[in-house]
C-alpha cells in the first residue's frame, strides 16, 4: 500500500502496489479518486479531518463509477479545536453503510497536529480506542510501530513500540472474538 497524491501518480504506483491508498486531505479529490480507480487496484480512502463519515459515500460512488474496485475507508479522526483529533466511533458503522470494508487508523487519529516543531501525539489512547474501534465493528486496524519510537523519522509520538505489537494484535483479537460471540474476553 503506498499513498498517492497526483493524477499522475496512480498508474505509476499500481505498478509496485496492491493498493492504492488517498490521503485524508485528498478525499475529496475527484480527479484523484478517478485516476486510483482507473487502475482496477484495491482502493484505500482516508477520511478527511473535516469530513462527516456520511460524506464518504461520495468518493465510494466516484470510485464505483469507474469499474468494481475493492473500497476501503480509513477513519483517522476528525479536527475538534486546534490541535486535537477526535474519533466519533458512530463513523465506523456509518462508513459500513457504503458496502466498503472499515478500517480504524489507531495510530494517526492520535496525532496532534502542529505541536511546537514537529506534529504531537497520544499514543497511551491507541490501545483503548483500538479496542473500541473493533467492538464498533471496524474490519481493520491500521497501527504504525517502530522498534525505537523516539528516534523514528515521523509520528514517533503515536507508534506503537515493536515490542508492544503483539501483545496489541492479541488484545483487539480477543475483543474481536470476544464481540462475535466467541467465549474468549
Amino acid at each position: 500500500m503506498s499513498d498517492i497524491h497526483e493524477v499522475a501518480d496512480a498508474d505509476m504506483a499500481s505498478q509496485y502496489v496492491d493498493v492504492l491508498q488517498i490521503p485524508a486531505f485528498l478525499a475529496r479529490q475527484t480527479d484523484l479518486l478517478l485516476a486510483a480507480a482507473a487502475t482496477g487496484k484495491t482502493i484505500n480512502v482516508k477520511k478527511g479531518q473535516f469530513m462527516a463519515p456520511e460524506d464518504m459515500q461520495k468518493a465510494v460512488e466516484k470510485i464505483r463509477s469507474q469499474g468494481d474496485n475493492d473500497v476501503w475507508l480509513t477513519e483517522r479522526g476528525t479536527f475538534f479545536g486546534y490541535h486535537n483529533l477526535v474519533v466519533d466511533m458512530r463513523s465506523l458503522p456509518i462508513m459500513s453503510q457504503t458496502g466498503c470494508l472499515v478500517v480504524y487508523d489507531a495510530t494517526h487519529s492520535l496525532q496532534r497536529p502542529s505541536i511546537g516543531t514537529e506534529s504531537g501525539g497520544d499514543r497511551q489512547y491507541c490501545l483503548p480506542l483500538a479496542r473500541a474501534a473493533v467492538a464498533a465493528g471496524c474490519d481493520g486496524v491500521f497501527a504504525e510501530t517502530h522498534p525505537d519510537p523516539k528516534h523514528a523519522k515521523s509520528d514517533k509520538a503515536t507508534q506503537i513500540p515493536l515490542h508492544e505489537f503483539t501483545g496489541f494484535v492479541e488484545d483487539l483479537l480477543r475483543v474481536r472474538d470476544a464481540v462475535q460471540g466467541g467465549d474468549t474476553i
